[in-house]
């Protein structure tokens, strides 16, 4: 059950959105939980500040987003780029979309989700929150890579700093 992202209390226990992930998925961009924009509009990264489509949008010019009222049309753009999307936590109680605000959260089972995709090798941190769960990706054979979050928080980063590292990561693997 997706409690609505309205009115947020401090007890409020929220539910993550599902997994954007299929068999040409060969590396997952783990968040750490959906902010609360993310929540109300059920779709990754929908944060009009957040870079991680307009970062994405850079890495592969050549090949045009949909537009951003077509999400079901950006995930098969993602997945048909080799990329899933997944948060490192199912569900947690959090006032507001702040990391830092995280309390009681329960973890996404993604040893479960790499059963589904037999290329996945590389999990893609978006932000120092998922890479806390960096022992785990790695235990499951994947490469984890800590990179700089896309979140509108992380002001000390530039887009182009953030552009670099996203592209020297996948390009590590061919994906870029």
């Amino acid at each position: 059950m997706v409690i609505a992202a309205s009115s947020p209390a401090a007890d409020t226990r929220w539910q993550g959105l599902a997994p954007v992930a299929d068999a040409r998925t060969r590396a997952l961009v783990l968040g750490s939980f959906p902010g609360l924009r993310s929540l109300q509009l059920q779709q990754y990264y929908a944060h009009p500040q957040n870079q991680f489509w307009p970062l994405l949008q850079a890495l592969w010019p050549q090949h045009p987003q949909p537009p951003r009222e077509d999400y079901a049309g950006r995930c098969e753009w993602l997945l048909a780029r080799g990329l899933g999307l997944w948060d490192v936590y199912a569900s947690c109680e959090r006032e507001g979309s702040l990391d830092s605000a995280i309390r009681a959260a329960q973890a996404n089972d993604i040893a479960g989700l790499k059963m589904l995709c037999p290329q996945l090798t590389l999990a893609l941190h978006n932000g120092g929150e998922s890479f806390k769960h960096a022992r785990q990706t790695r235990a499951m054979g994947l490469q984890a890579l800590r990179l700089p979050s896309t979140s509108p928080a992380n002001a000390g980063w530039s887009f182009e700093k953030k552009l670099q590292a996203w592209h020297d990561a996948l390009a590590m693997h061919s994906m870029v």
